[in-house]
């Protein structure tokens, strides 16, 4: 059976495409949204909340622009978290980030629909009543973000670079006429406009950061589809850079405008953002450009939001394609459309999700400060993503952060604290976020954590690099007592470990009550030097340990504990029926690491094997130790002939048989690339595995976990222990 082949877009965005994806989600949309609420929350402090947050955005930008270099592929912070910590973390950050997005564009799609009936109402004034209330904004979100994902699954790209120019200018515009008001005939007083500049004191600045710091998130979107960018490494970290300075750029002066020209005299701007919340820089260009500032601001906040929108979407959804690439997500949402080359899956269950909020939560204020809470969470987890990447490799390419880890550091503990303030500030955004993440721990836990370890122990063989970026360098413990077996012990466990990272240890345990002191020690010396001579020329760096014990097994499982060993790897000439009922499942149950027993004729090596044999049976599931021993077998010998054999028995419909072999198919792609699945009809299953063993150098079999959880070798690997004298290797995950 030929490698599944996963089909991608070509990239197709260049550096202006790129950042008009940042642009597109940054500029406008948070700002006309929220402003209102933080000038409400901070009055003239807001200037000093909206700099706080362009500081901490600049910081992140920073981290996210050598991330991004380094990893310029699609999924933005969940690659970058998949690259340097555990799946099972990788997966919470990926959750986290894509529900981040999520909500977002809710929020984004309410603000479209906010203004869009804003619009409507100032054209039809008959028709405001109707149109008053949370269910016509609600429907109108839901139908611009149904219409929104039918245009993204018919025409892949980012940001729409016209609306972005457009608004862009409008804002322009606004500035302009606000600076010339400003100069105009009408005197202005700067310092009573700005009276009391924190009327709410500096909780109030806080609570605005709060609020408003999604209007400076878009520019990490960049990241999340640097697959689709050409000279991503280079073009990223730009693109990133370009699109914040152009929103700081427009928010700054935009707010000084509102502030001091955009306020009747003497009234707060806190009581004025109040009334005006939803429109308040729309009512603040009416009062310094007339009828036609209003309209200017309003059309600009409708394609804003709109663009913000399509800009959270397109990003959810490759998000949530790369993971499931990695199955941290159901592997049917990486599935691409033929025709149009779109994630068709996942733009699907994305739109689902977002019509999904938009029905329960329905308000502008809400969204916001849930959105900005995760994205801060996701900020901060990307500043301690970046300290560990650079601690742990000096050689990724691409952009350096200055001064690290000290500015990521300093990022980390402002995004973390501003999380913290918003959590307690705002508790609905702290339980909204709290509720998705205990449906993900489930949605892993029970669904998809097996296939996502499974398919990254496979990446794991097939790039060594990832073990030394999540810090992890894996022990094999290899007991040796026959020095004639230990050269094809070392280079087994050179197989279960990992180049470069992991490391073996050749245990040799001396049993004083066997010999006298003086022989046992010849014997140690005979056996240590024998075995790290083959290790040697097996290719493996090993460590030696000798140890003395009356008791050999009790031993390992100390020595095993003590260096905290993730495999243990036994080697044996042969296993009679009371060692495997008795002292090896004895051994198996006191054991926290995973196990590997290999039964295997004197002098046999691992390059011999180079036709593996694997029976699985019909409920088999994917088996991380086993994806990677596989993996680094195929690496290491690219002649290996892999075949998983599944023996179904005749009674079967041949429905069920299609659909057990359509199952293992997948598990089997999951564990390994370029294997092929043998099925045999037949109610005997030893006999068929025996037979087809013949034909092949090894077997690798799985230890069964019985009601009592205990891993024990069941009859089939007992039958197959006893009926070949081929090399037989038992499997068992911790």
């Amino acid at each position: 059976m030929k490698p599944v082949k996963k089909t991608s877009a070509e990239p197709g965005l260049g550096l202006f495409g790129a950042t008009m994806v940042g642009v597109g989600a940054i500029v406008g949309g948070g700002i006309l949204a929220l402003s209102g609420v933080a000038f409400a929350s901070a009055g003239p402090g807001v200037l000093l909340a909206f700099f706080g947050n362009a500081v901490i955005a600049a910081i992140t930008a920073l981290s996210f622009a050598e991330l991004a270099a380094a990893f310029p592929v699609s999924g933005g912070t969940y690659i970058f978290a998949k690259k340097v910590l555990p799946v099972g973390t990788a997966f919470a950050v990926g959750w986290i980030v894509y529900f981040a997005s999520v909500v977002a564009g809710v929020l984004y799609g309410l603000g479209f629909a906010a203004f869009s009936l804003g619009l409507i109402k100032s054209l039809l004034p008959n028709l405001a009543a109707l149109l008053d209330g949370r269910l016509p904004t609600t429907l109108l979100a839901m139908a611009t973000t149904a219409l929104l994902a039918w245009r993204l699954y018919r025409f892949p790209g980012g940001g729409d670079s016209l609306v972005n120019i457009i608004k862009v200018l409008v804002f322009t515009a606004v500035i302009g006429g606000g600076v010339l008001f400003f100069f105009g005939p009408q005197k202005i007083d700067i310092v009573r406009a700005c009276r009391p500049f924190l009327p709410c004191g500096v909780w109030g600045v806080f609570t605005a950061m709060g609020y408003s710091f999604i209007a400076l998130q878009g520019f990490d979107l960049i990241a999340s589809v640097a697959g689709e960018v050409r000279q991503a490494r280079s073009n990223v970290p730009k693109a990133m850079f370009i699109s914040l300075g152009i929103a700081v750029t427009i928010y700054i002066p935009l707010l000084l405008v509102v502030l001091i020209v955009g306020v009747p005299p003497g009234v707060p701007v806190t009581v004025w953002a109040r009334i005006h919340q939803e429109t308040l820089i729309a009512d603040a260009a009416a009062r310094f450009l007339g009828p036609s500032g209003f309209w200017l601001v309003m059309v600009a906040g409708v394609l804003s939001m709109f663009s913000a929108l399509a800009a959270n979407l397109f990003a959810a959804s490759r998000l949530a394609q790369a993971m499931a690439r990695d199955r941290t997500l159901p592997r049917s949402w990486q599935i691409n459309d033929r025709k149009t080359g779109t994630p068709r899956n996942a733009i699907l269950v994305t739109t689902g999700i977002s019509l999904l909020i938009l029905i329960l939560v329905g308000d502008v204020s809400a969204a916001g400060a849930a959105a900005s809470l995760i994205f801060l969470i996701t900020f901060a987890l990307v500043h301690l993503i970046c300290i560990l990447a650079r601690r742990r490799s000096q050689s990724l390419p691409g952009f350096k952060v200055p001064w690290h880890p000290w500015l990521p550091l300093a990022g980390l503990l402002l995004c973390s604290g501003l999380a913290l303030f918003q959590g307690v500030a705002v508790p609905v955004a702290g339980i909204i976020t709290t509720i998705w993440l205990i449906g993900g721990g489930f949605l892993y836990a029970f669904k998809l954590g097996q296939n996502a370890r499974t398919f990254d122990a496979a990446a794991e063989a097939a790039d060594p690099e990832l073990l030394t970026l999540r810090g992890r360098n894996p022990l094999v413990l290899v007991p040796v007592a026959n020095p004639a077996n230990a050269e094809a012990l070392a280079g087994l466990a050179s197989r279960l470990a990992t180049p470069k990272s992991g490391r073996v240890m050749l245990l040799h345990v001396v049993s004083p009550q066997n010999s006298s002191a003086e022989r046992a020690l010849d014997n140690l010396a005979h056996v240590l030097r024998h075995s790290m001579a083959a290790a040697m020329r097996a290719g493996v760096s090993a460590q030696a340990l000798a140890t003395f014990s009356d008791n050999p097994w009790s031993e390992i499982k100390r020595v095993a504990g003590l260096h905290r060993c993730n495999s243990l790897l036994l080697g044996m000439s042969r296993i009679d029926e009371a060692t495997m009922s008795g002292t090896l499942e004895e051994l198996f149950d006191r054991l926290e690491c995973n196990v590997a027993v290999l039964r295997a004729p004197t002098g046999w090596q691992v390059e011999q094997a180079r036709h593996i044999l694997v029976p699985v049976s019909l409920r088999s599931r994917p088996n991380a130790l086993r994806a990677r021993l596989l993996s680094h077998l195929n690496r290491h010998d690219r002649d290996c002939l892999i075949t998983y054999l599944m023996v179904i028995p005749s009674t079967l419909s041949p429905a069920a048989q299609e659909r057990v072999r359509r199952v293992n198919t997948t598990n089997m792609i999951d564990e390994i690339t370029g294997a092929v699945l043998q099925v045999v009809v037949s109610d005997e299953a030893l006999p068929a595995i025996i037979t087809a063993a013949a034909e092949t150098d090894m077997i690798v079999l799985g230890l069964e976990q019985n009601k009592q959880k205990r891993r024990v070798i069941s009859a089939i690997p007992q039958g197959v222990l006893r009926g070949t004298d081929k090399a037989v290797l038992l499997l068992g995950q911790s």
